[in-house]
């Protein structure tokens, strides 16, 4: 069933999508187009007045072009669970999709909600996962909040994504995390016609989205709030430009070999070809001015929820399994001070193949996930500002040995697939978004500062200090601090560098 918006500010009708959520109705107006891209690599221009045309934003619209990425084996969906072809196009893939709870009284028009905005992860690739996809359809959670007495409007955005972002080494970096800024604009001069508040705005993202997020919060961004799932720029930091422009080179020499000519004029089924060709399975930011000094800089936001998930580090596992087990000890070993209690403390040894490898992926997880996500936590506790930290260790729903893996949180929260085959996992999913739905509401989703834990087996509740450092390795990472990350980071590039996957 359609749904006519009347926008004012955008000068616009929007014929949106109704659906039903579990008897509750939802409105999504999906496909918006919040900027056009007048060239490849070039800056983003928003589009703000549509002329009094009719929008048809029953149908999500196109991503960026990128090399496929099945997400069903990471979330280790069943294998009946098919995913549909996505439509890609290069300059109208700056798209967003508005969920909103449909209201049909005037006191309930006049209330505006508060409003999630979503950053999708995916290694600044590909999209990890689309709106289109149940494992990001906001639906489940606007119902919720429905039901709750709780209504909030999520906003997903999309955005460019691997070379398309990245640039050419001359034209524009970094133009991901400028969409972003640019929908964040959008949002906040439109959202008002669907009913959102915009002085209320949280803006959340998991693993690279986390990692945008984290950006977008010391340079500007105009929210209130933020979320950190599985991500910081800890986990990706800004790249010299230099390194930028040497993969340049090798692509676009790569495309020139192709008989193109060049990485601007090629199309973009070349350009794709030839970071596959070349094996990029990962990309990054790059360092610009506003970016600069990040790690002594302050988030500009009011109230922050960060955490993870317990094994993140399943996204180096096939790549550490492959390493012989002399290279994990080498790259260790390099660093002659510290790299014997290193590997003392992570059970690294020639003669243990098996715990050498489980050992490596520990120390990915601590160094990239686990203490930044407490580092960053212990600062705004340092300044007496809201800080909400959460661990989540609920199993994967269809596959327990997966553990709780890196992405299983999106499983949960989201509540896009029917998890009533497991009441522990369900019971999981409706915990997180009660509590995220609070937070998005300018309520304390748990005691400010502490530390709130979503599973094992269904288990929710908060934490103490013994507990906490009974689920994570809280001993390891003294250790890791007195060393430093100067000292730690030609370890994690050796082990680290090249071997991530979503596929694992």
């Amino acid at each position: 069933m359609a749904r006519l918006l009347h926008h004012q500010t955008l000068n616009a009708t929007l014929r949106g999508a109704e659906i039903q959520s579990d008897g509750t109705a939802i409105v999504q107006y999906r496909g918006i187009q919040y900027a056009k891209i007048p060239e490849r690599f070039e800056r983003a221009r928003m589009i703000g007045d549509w002329k009094g045309q009719d929008l048809d934003c029953t149908r999500y619209g196109p991503k960026c072009p990128q090399n496929h990425v099945d997400v069903t084996h990471l979330l280790r969906l069943p294998e009946e669970f098919e995913t549909e072809p996505e439509e890609e196009d290069e300059f109208a893939c700056l798209n967003l999709n508005v969920t909103v709870p449909k209201r049909s009284t005037d006191l309930e028009e006049k209330k505006k909600l508060p409003v999630l905005i979503w950053v999708h992860g995916g290694s600044q690739v590909v999209t990890f996962t689309s709106a289109a996809s149940k494992c990001c359809d906001m639906t489940r959670i606007v119902a919720d909040s429905v039901k709750a007495e709780k209504p909030l409007i999520v906003v997903y955005v999309n955005y460019r994504l691997n070379i398309f972002a990245f640039g050419d080494g001359h034209t524009g970096i970094n133009n991901a995390f400028r969409d972003q800024r640019c929908a964040i604009d959008w949002i906040n001069l439109h959202i008002a016609g669907f009913g959102g508040d915009k002085d209320a705005m949280t803006l959340a993202g998991e693993s690279a989205g986390a990692v945008f997020v984290h950006a977008h919060t010391f340079t500007g961004a105009s929210v209130r709030r933020a979320i950190l799932s599985s991500g910081s720029l800890y986990l990706s930091p800004p790249q010299p430009v230099s390194k930028g422009q040497e993969l340049m080179e090798l692509i676009g020499k790569r495309v020139r070999d192709s008989e193109q000519k060049s990485l601007k004029d090629a199309p973009a089924s070349a350009l794709l070809h030839a970071l596959r060709e070349s094996n990029v399975n990962t990309m990054w930011l790059q360092e610009e001015s506003c970016l600069g000094g990040w790690q002594q800089r302050s988030e500009q936001i009011e109230e922050l929820i960060i955490g993870d998930v317990e094994y993140e580090s399943v996204l180096w596992r096939n790549g550490i399994e492959t390493m012989p087990v002399e290279a994990i000890v080498q790259a260790f070993d390099n660093n002659k001070q510290h790299g014997p209690s290193l590997r003392k403390l992570y059970g690294i040894t020639t003669g243990r193949p098996t715990a050498s490898k489980l050992g490596a992926l520990d120390f990915i997880n601590d160094i990239l996930f686990a203490v930044p996500a407490e580092d960053i936590a212990g600062r705004w506790r340092g300044r007496k500002k809201p800080v909400f930290q959460y661990v989540v260790d609920q199993a994967n729903p269809w596959q327990a040995s997966s553990r709780a893996h890196h992405a299983v949180d999106l499983v949960l929260l989201i509540g896009g697939y029917d998890l009533s085959f497991n009441p522990s996992a369900e019971a999981v999913g409706n915990e997180m978004r009660k509590r995220w739905i609070a937070f998005v509401n300018g309520e304390q989703p748990w005691s400010a500062g502490g530390k709130f834990a979503f599973g094992p087996l269904g288990e929710c509740k908060e934490i103490d200090g013994s507990q906490f450092a009974a689920r994570r390795r809280v001993d390891h990472w003294k250790l890791l601090r007195e060393i430093g990350s100067a000292q730690l980071m030609p370890i994690l590039g050796a082990l680290a560098a090249g071997r991530i996957s979503l596929h694992n």
